[in-house]
């Protein structure tokens, strides 16, 4: 028991005693206990009066003066007291130095609540928006911002990836946005203007498409007349090893020149629903598989098992062509001899595989991340040699981005790669489960 409580005790035992007391030399012990509770309740009346003066008195910080019971309750208030000023000093700090780093940010940032209603934005947002502090706070994001890809992208509530819209305060410009849940039901938005950026990588897909179309010319001019002298009876026989190389080169930039174009209209079309028909992928596969083998040079075993009924909706040019660049990597990075699988089946969950296995030198884990972008080798001097042109499986991602589908791969360094282009179940059409096969 605290001391405090002690000091109480004895003061009422002692106020007690003493009515006690006077009530026996007097004989009226009743008036006398009748004083010393009023003595008792007078007592913690003061008190509570002094309490209530002291909590009315603002940021007064001195406790009142009291002993027992009561100057314990005094000063343990005021430390909590101090303790909560401590926590919103804090709390304050935290606050200021938010709203000045976010101040500072060149990107527009927002402060929205559970409905989307702004409590609070910076001055690139006033400026990139033409916000209004007294006229637009507490205003929903919707409402000041009219677009309809934001407020599907508000109200579907997946915020993992940010949209590109256009400014709707200047039509030049496009505009990144990008929602952040924290705390407690709280949103950032952050708007950035990458109109700079989407225009570099427009000039650069322009580039690449016009500088592909003026080579394609040239390149077939240059291909007959290279094919006419390997023609040639009369070509000695010491021009034939380096008019064969000039095939192969030749050949070879014909095959880059169609990659990059076909990449380029990937980038830039946008996807056509009218051109979406059922793929037959079984039929689509054994057909790979056989044009594959009449490429083939060092007897691979290319072997094809697919679901014969199921099929994909979309582009089938567009899928042929990643299907294809994945089942010619296989053999390209394969030894004389090796083994390709090619599978196409349904998960219990109805998505879609399109799997391609090899026993092949493999890739080391550091370069999974990159092997899709453009021109990335990880041997180089083999990926030439065999005919690669860097591009085969930036053209396979960019075909599965279209058709609502994620490439997987999974490798080991001379034990082979397998790659699976996984579909969604809403794209796979089934009308039966037989299974066919082709060796």
């Amino acid at each position: 028991m605290r001391r405090t409580w002690f000091a109480e005790l004895y003061f009422f035992f002692g106020l007690v005693l003493a009515a006690l007391l006077g009530g026996w030399s007097t004989g009226g012990i009743a008036w006398w206990l009748l004083a010393a509770v009023t003595i008792l309740m007078v007592r913690h009346g003061w008190q509570l009066r002094k309490l209530e003066r002291w909590l009315g008195s603002g940021r007064q910080r001195n406790p009142p003066e009291s002993w027992g019971v009561w100057g314990q309750v005094f000063d343990d208030y005021f430390r909590l007291q101090k303790r909560y000023y401590k926590r919103k000093k804090r709390l304050g700090k935290v606050i200021r130095e938010f709203r000045e780093s976010t101040a500072a940010m060149p990107d527009g940032s927002l402060v929205l609540d559970g409905q989307f209603h702004i409590l609070w934005f910076n001055a690139a947002a006033e400026r990139m928006l033409r916000l209004s502090s007294k006229r637009d706070l507490g205003q929903s994001l919707s409402n000041l911002v009219r677009n309809p890809r934001l407020s599907a992208y508000l109200a579907a509530g997946e915020f993992e990836q940010p949209i590109v819209l256009r400014s709707s305060v200047d039509e030049t410009r496009s505009l990144s946005v990008r929602i952040i849940p924290y705390g407690s039901n709280q949103y950032l938005a952050l708007f950035r203007d990458v109109t700079r950026m989407l225009r570099l990588q427009a000039m650069r897909r322009d580039f690449v498409a016009n500088a592909s179309h003026e080579l394609r010319s040239p390149l077939t001019v240059l291909a007959g007349y290279i094919d006419s002298l390997a023609d040639d009876p009369g070509l000695g026989i010491h021009w034939h090893k380096p008019v064969a190389e000039m095939q192969q080169q030749c050949q070879r930039m014909s095959s880059l020149v169609g990659d990059l174009l076909e990449l380029s209209r990937l980038e830039t079309e946008e996807p056509d629903p009218e051109a979406i028909d059922p793929v037959d992928v079984s039929a689509m596969g054994a057909r790979i598989v056989r044009e594959a083998r009449l490429q083939d040079a060092e007897d691979h075993q290319v072997e094809f098992h697919g679901l014969a009924e199921a099929g994909l909706l979309g582009v089938e040019r567009e899928l042929h062509s990643a299907f294809a660049n994945l089942v010619l990597n296989a053999i390209r990075y394969s030894g004389s001899g090796g083994t390709v699988q090619v599978t196409w089946r349904l998960e219990d969950n109805g998505q879609g595989v399109f799997e391609v296995s090899d026993n092949g030198i493999g890739i080391e884990e550091k370069h999974l991340p990159f092997i899709t972008q453009r021109f990335y080798r990880i041997d180089s001097g083999r990926g030439r040699s065999k005919g690669g042109t860097g591009l085969g499986l930036a053209i396979v991602k960019h075909v599965l981005s279209r058709h609502g589908g994620l490439l997987e791969v999974s490798s080991e360094p001379g034990q082979g790669s397998t790659f699976r282009c996984v579909f969604p179940a809403e794209r796979v059409t089934v009308e039966a489960t037989r299974d066919i096969a082709q060796t």
